[in-house]
């Protein structure tokens, strides 16, 4: 079995929402020093989105997976299926600017979270790249905020 196929496999068991978190930071720093080249060990679609702590003011840069649609990209929330949204998701609620890196290139993006049918034709893009969000979601007993990150344009760009 290719190694993604079985990571999207082991991406429903509870152990592996587990480890990943403990995991993050690790690729976090995997993917600064690679400029985002290596993010996720290369199994999923990845990417490093820079926001800005809603408290703190200062940026916060986590992997994620993100599925391209069309220019943009979408994230979920899902937080490995805890109870509560993750950090990056409220930064952006809070403050929808934002950088992504993927492939060494890094672009400012606007945050827009989805509602209605448009968050749910991306849900479904998002499912149909990791199955495991709909497990997320069922554990963390919460509807799992969906974003489209937008190339930003014009003046003050992401805002950084």
């Amino acid at each position: 079995m290719p190694l993604r196929s079985l990571a999207r496999v082991l991406g429903h068991r509870r152990w592996f929402a587990r480890l990943g978190p403990v995991l993050v930071p690790a690729d976090r720093l995997v993917g600064r020093l690679t400029r985002g080249r290596l993010v996720a060990l290369g199994l999923i679609p990845s990417l490093l989105l820079t926001t800005t702590g809603r408290r703190s003011g200062r940026p916060r840069t986590t992997p994620l997976l993100g599925v391209p649609d069309g220019p943009a990209v979408i994230v979920v929330g899902s937080n490995w299926g805890a109870p509560r949204h993750p950090d990056w998701a409220l930064n952006l609620l809070a403050d929808p600017a934002a950088t992504l890196t993927r492939g060494g290139v890094s672009r400012p993006v606007r945050a827009r979270p989805l509602t209605g049918p448009e968050r749910d034709r991306a849900w479904r893009l998002a499912l149909r790249e990791w199955p495991a969000y709909r497990t997320y979601a069922a554990r963390a007993g919460r509807r799992l905020p969906v974003f489209r990150l937008e190339p930003a344009t014009g003046p003050g760009g992401a805002g950084r």
